[in-house]
């Protein structure tokens, strides 16, 4: 490398001579158009880089397609939408928030379903059974409602009290008391019982219980008491809602079982009552409440004050024609074949639960001319639901000495 410097070595005076001037260098950096020139470019730079930064962090937000809600959308607009494969939307994807508050409680409806396999799901039943002087026939109750073979611990057991002028409360809690402390399978899930006067007092005799101007007010009272013990007793939890009288004397074991296989969203079976005349059980008919809408029937209802409530079997005042599903049937034929109907009686019925919970209850009014379960039926089948009767699936209720003419 030395022999690379001039003779003599290196020269910082040498070197300096070289370099140009240093005043006309100052003279120019300092000059005012050179001042403004360097301001202005650096301004420039400056905004530039804004944008560019701006930009590119609103492009990360920006949401592509066209400027309306997805339902507004044309075929056209959803081809542009749907050609971009993914859009460039950045959420800003939070950690779960855990709530410890002892105020606040969620409910998830969606696993709890009503399926053919039941038993399988574990799915829970609610019996519910209105009283009202019902002291004499509780023990019967009790004794049918232990030899149920659908899971007792998945059955909740709801009752409602109104209007009672007997013991029937006392007796009801005796009986409860009892089931529920046996140490076997027999004890239920759990037990509510509902109290609710109406303040209705129609007497009980049938001559007054089944006259025709008693049925009005009568079947609204009881669609109103119906509509309590099922706002009071239905749990989230509840996959079926399966409606007991208590006044039944033979029923098979199985019902639930039987009933559930059906799949359908309302069922009914035929109700009968054993009679014994000469030795011989003359197998009365008893729910006339279960039928099948007739030509007549909607002709008279076409003219009909939609205040009216039409009750069965009241030909002089209004002939309807009906086809009633008890006077068909047979038990001793196959006990799975089905019926649709328009109306059905109270005495068992078995619904799924979410058609409760959709709004389909009771009428306590006159809806479409019928109340309480005969209004439940047509109030179900506006709303698109199956309404079905088994006519050779019998339950016999207790001979009461009903209307002569049933």
């Amino acid at each position: 490398m030395t022999g690379m410097l001039p003779k003599g070595g290196f020269s910082w005076k040498a070197a300096s001579a070289k370099l140009p001037p240093a005043r006309p260098f100052l003279t120019l950096i300092t000059r005012t158009k050179f001042l403004i020139l360097v301001a202005f470019t650096g301004i420039i730079l400056l905004t530039w880089r804004g944008i560019s930064a701006g930009a590119g962090e609103m492009q990360r937000f920006y949401c592509w397609g066209p400027d309306k809600a997805p339902m507004e959308m044309n075929a056209n607009d959803q081809v542009r939408w749907n050609a971009h494969l993914q859009t460039p939307v950045i959420f800003n994807h939070h950690e779960p928030l855990e709530v410890n508050a002892s105020t606040i409680t969620n409910v998830d409806l969606n696993p709890i379903m009503s399926t053919k396999q039941a038993l399988q799901n574990r799915e829970r039943v609610l019996i519910l059974t209105p009283l009202k002087d019902a002291a004499p026939y509780l023990s019967k109750y009790f004794e049918l409602l232990a030899e149920i073979t659908y899971p007792h611990d998945l059955i909740d057991l709801g009752f409602l009290i109104s209007d009672t002028t007997d013991n029937t409360l006392s007796i009801l809690a005796a009986e409860l008391e009892r089931l529920q402390e046996r140490p076997d399978n027999i004890p239920f899930r759990s037990a509510t019982v509902i109290q609710k006067d109406f303040n209705f007092g129609l007497s009980q005799d049938v001559e007054t219980r089944h006259s025709f101007e008693a049925q009005g007010p009568r079947r609204k009272n009881m669609g109103r008491a119906r509509n309590y013990l099922l706002s009071s007793a239905l749990k989230p939890d509840h996959s079926w809602v399966y409606w007991r009288d208590v006044d039944i004397v033979d029923i098979p074991s199985r019902l639930i079982e039987d009933f559930i296989a059906h799949g359908k969203d309302i069922l009914v079976p035929n109700i009968w009552f054993h009679r014994y005349r000469d030795g011989k059980d003359i197998e009365g008919r008893f729910d006339y409440n279960s039928w099948i809408e007739s030509d007549k029937g909607r002709k008279i209802r076409t003219g009909l004050d939609p205040n009216i409530v039409l009750a069965e079997g009241y030909p002089k005042h209004y002939d309807l024609d009906r086809r009633h599903m008890c006077r068909e049937g047979d038990w001793r034929e196959n006990k799975d074949a089905e019926l649709e109907l328009d109306g059905i009686g109270g005495v068992n019925i078995l619904v799924k639960a979410d058609v409760h919970r959709s709004g389909i209850n009771f009428p306590c009014y006159a809806f479409e001319n019928q109340a309480e379960t005969e209004g439940f039926a047509r109030m179900a089948k506006r709303a698109g639901y199956d309404v079905i009767g088994l006519p050779n699936y019998i339950v016999w209720h207790i001979d009461t000495a009903e209307k002569s003419n049933h």
